[in-house]
């Protein structure tokens, strides 16, 4: 492969061949992270990871923090291409005054994440944690559990991910409250209300909102003590949109049934593992490793827009709908 070729950086674990092969053809040179092939970008040390982005013009990412501090050591990296929808990581501001790109896998994970929040629902719902703990140790008596049928779920946020939620939960003859910034007239078999009718009124709270300053912590020890005592909490979203240590006293307190979560406040704060494990740890906590966009499809699929993000950015290709972050070559 010719030297001369522009060099992507991928550090996103799972990096499929298709996704390489259309950089690949497209004329530029795949450069792997190095590491295992299911591990996160976050393990790079910091010196490694300048030393691999050093002559890179396009770096699609993973976890790892897209500071300021990077962009401004890297003059020549022009794009910076999440392979999921979350961006929160990544400085946007900083990169779009250096004049860089930023782009998601907008609608990648879309169907694996709606999919996730229906099982963890079920799952915390039908108390399946500790039918099988029960079963492992050889205590078969019948654990009951609770229907989602007939339910009311209320969802935080309407964006890609809550439209689909709300599309398999209508198989469950379930009544659908939502809260949304932009409420959609037109949205069928879904009923708008003010938070806290919705956090009063639900049996399943499901969080589908981006994590800005005015949803951290929207689920908080005053919105759980308004909640009904059966109620489950479900997010798939962000950590930061729910206050864990006030989600766990309302646990320990039997002030709500159960919570089905993906994520985590540890996940961008260290110093909170013991306590993402104290909730982990619970029989009525259902928890995955910020798993719920990881499915086969979804991380192709991301993988595939990721590289056609930086196509778009470096070749003059147009951008995939929805990816377009910030275009600091705009001004």
């Amino acid at each position: 492969m010719s030297a001369s070729r522009p060099k992507v950086l991928v550090t996103t674990r799972l990096f499929d061949d298709a996704a390489t092969r259309f950089l690949e053809e497209g004329g530029f040179e795949v450069v792997p992270s190095g590491l295992p092939g299911d591990a996160v970008d976050t393990h790079i040390p910091d010196a490694d990871l300048n030393a691999l982005l050093d002559g890179a013009v396009a770096w699609i990412v993973g976890q790892r923090a897209v500071t300021g501090d990077v962009l401004a050591a890297h003059p020549q990296l022009k794009v910076i291409a999440r392979r999921g929808v979350g961006y929160d990581r990544v400085d946007v501001a900083a990169a779009r005054d250096l004049g860089r790109v930023v782009t998601i896998a907008a609608g990648a994970n879309d169907p694996a994440v709606a999919d996730h929040t229906i099982a963890l629902t079920l799952a915390v719902l039908r108390r399946l944690k500790e039918s099988d703990a029960a079963i492992a140790r050889g205590d078969w008596r019948v654990v009951v559990g609770s229907d989602l049928t007939g339910k009311t779920v209320g969802l935080i946020g309407f964006g890609r991910i809550g439209r689909q939620v709300a599309r398999r939960l209508s198989g469950f003859d379930v009544t659908v409250l939502v809260t949304s910034r932009r409420p959609d007239p037109d949205a069928a078999g879904v009923t708008f209300v003010p938070l806290d009718e919705l956090i009063a009124r639900s049996d399943v709270v499901s969080l589908h909102a981006p994590l800005a300053p005015e949803t951290h912590h929207v689920i908080n020890a005053v919105t759980l003590k308004a909640m009904k005592r059966g109620t489950v909490v479900v997010n798939t979203s962000r950590g930061g949109l729910i206050d864990d240590a006030a989600l766990l006293a309302a646990l320990e307190q039997g002030e709500i049934a159960g919570a089905g979560l993906d994520v985590f406040e540890a996940e961008a704060d260290p110093a909170l593992q013991p306590l993402a494990q104290a909730l982990a740890a619970r029989a009525d906590v259902v928890a995955t490793s910020h798993a719920a966009g990881s499915s086969e499809e979804a991380l192709a699929r991301g993988n595939l827009i990721s590289a056609q993000c930086v196509v778009a950015a470096l070749a003059g290709a147009p951008f995939p709908p929805g990816c377009l972050i910030a275009d600091g070559r705009v001004k």
